[in-house]
């Protein structure tokens, strides 16, 4: 049924199943306390099993619905069995984000086989798990939203960010190839492009001031991202109020790749 838009009730999540990875810290921890916020019953899925817990136990003690467990994305077998868990208690999946990533900031030259395959491994097939994993719920039951993390760095780099980067381009054309395939059944895929956000995977950049204030000025608004200003628009992509949305990839950077320097010519 197409939600009617006079009110705000199709941003609500009322009643829907949501699986959160990454809910232990940063992005993740955000969403998953917004998706409750919205009235989603939510799974706080993380590799650090007492960061998951903690963050369920917070969003419980403010009135929402929570539990926690551990998922370590690399293990496709786990993932299948935590959200095969979540349908077998709550009859139904309507919700997947995956959140986690991890970089290893080094020149092409630098990089060791065993970087190679650790970011790999975790960014882009997790990933895979998790977006596999889901598919096979919500294709069954006709329904759902899944929201990959991708990032700016899928479209414009630097030094450094070479495997990263490919990690999250190749992210983007996941969704969008899930999206084609889940889509006549009722399902809905698509991707957060985030630009710099003050979490654990950026706190090198931030223990620099001189680099954290580089990225800062390279913002139309100056300034970093919080990981709550993330979570809007990922709820947002779940929700009803995107219903007509899928294959897409949101940008939520601050105007970084909008902008191509920050010159401003005399007289402006």
């Amino acid at each position: 049924m197409i939600p009617r838009m006079r009110d705000q009730a199709a941003f609500r999540l009322d009643d829907k199943v949501a699986a959160v990875v990454g809910a232990g810290s940063g992005i993740g921890e955000a969403v998953a306390e917004a998706c409750a916020r919205q009235g989603a019953r939510v799974a706080c899925l993380d590799a650090d099993e007492g960061r998951a817990r903690a963050v369920a136990d917070r969003i419980a003690s403010a009135g929402g619905a929570a539990e926690a467990a551990r998922l370590d994305l690399r293990d496709s077998k786990a993932v299948d069995a935590v959200l095969d868990g979540l349908r077998g208690r709550h009859g139904r999946l309507d919700i997947a984000i995956c959140t986690p990533s991890i970089n290893a900031r080094k020149t092409v030259l630098s990089y060791t086989d065993e970087e190679v395959d650790r970011v790999l491994t975790l960014n882009l097939k997790g990933s895979f798990n998790l977006l596999r994993a889901a598919g096979r719920i919500m294709t069954v039951q006709g329904s759902g939203a899944i929201v990959l993390f991708s990032s700016i760095r899928s479209v414009v780099v630097e030094p450094g960010q070479s495997v990263y980067a490919a990690t999250k381009a190749g992210i983007v054309q996941m969704a969008r190839a899930a999206a084609a395939e889940f889509g006549p059944r009722g399902v809905r895929v698509n991707a957060i492009a985030p630009g710099v956000v003050d979490t654990p995977l950026t706190a090198p950049v931030k223990a620099n001031k001189q680099w954290y204030d580089a990225y800062a000025a390279k913002s139309i608004l100056g300034r970093w991202a919080r990981p709550e200003e993330i979570a809007g628009p990922t709820v947002f992509l779940v929700s009803d109020a995107a219903s007509y949305v899928t294959g897409s990839v949101l940008f939520v950077d601050g105007g970084w790749t909008a902008v191509d320097g920050r010159y401003t010519p005399p007289g402006m």
